[in-house]
């Protein structure tokens, strides 16, 4: 291909530069159901510009895509999220946020390969929609943790409650978070993080539902 002396290569701003101190990274994934707040967290939390890939919903998703709880949503996720944030001067967490229509799960399994740890993010409006999502974790062996995003209208819960209604061990953390604050999103990947070096501490395994 000619370039004209008047075109302009660009490349990665200078913020969204690698720290030189960075010596470690990890690949960590955000799932969870339709309108959950996926991209929202990424967004909010990603210290460089986060890449997204969302498209226009249009008319051919009536009756296939299930948007209860996000009438007002206009677009969704139909490959992935990319974000960046380093946790330490040395360690520095990849963030991947997977589609939430079920239609585009096929494409879970690339993001889940090489993951560290997942954050499952839960909308107490429809938790049915996160036992596929945990399910499939489980399947893969990714530990995760559990973050329910608080959306103004939605019932508030006990976290025992939660636990119970969600089948899920003693040993996975829940935590309530609104992923438009970047401090209660750094919050989740932090309870994450603890939850990933206490099992490498310990030397268990990711744990599983608690009828596994």
């Amino acid at each position: 291909m000619d370039f004209k002396s008047s075109d302009t290569i660009t490349g990665p701003r200078t913020e969204d530069h690698l720290p030189h101190t960075a010596q470690a990274a990890a690949k960590i994934v955000i799932v969870g159901g339709f309108g959950v707040g996926k991209t929202t967290m990424v967004g909010s939390v990603s210290e460089i510009r986060p890449l997204t890939t969302e498209e226009t919903m249009t008319q051919a998703g009536i009756g296939v895509d299930d948007n209860f709880g996000s009438k007002s949503k206009t677009a969704t996720t139909v490959a992935m999220d990319f974000g960046r944030i380093s946790i330490t001067d040395e360690l520095v967490l990849y963030l991947f946020g997977t589609p939430g229509q079920e239609r585009f799960w096929f494409l879970w399994n690339g993001l889940f390969e090489g993951a560290l740890g997942a954050v499952v993010l839960v909308d107490t409006r429809r938790l049915e929609v996160s036992f596929d999502v945990m399910g499939r974790l489980e399947e893969r062996g990714v530990p995760f943790v559990v973050a329910v995003n608080d959306f103004p209208d939605a019932p508030r819960y006990a976290v025992e409650e939660l636990r119970q209604a969600l089948d899920l061990s003693e040993e996975i953390p829940i935590i309530r978070c609104d992923v438009r604050r970047r401090a209660s999103s750094r919050d989740v990947l932090m309870t994450l993080m603890t939850f990933l070096h206490s099992l490498a501490m310990s030397g268990a395994t990711a744990p599983g539902a608690a009828s596994a």
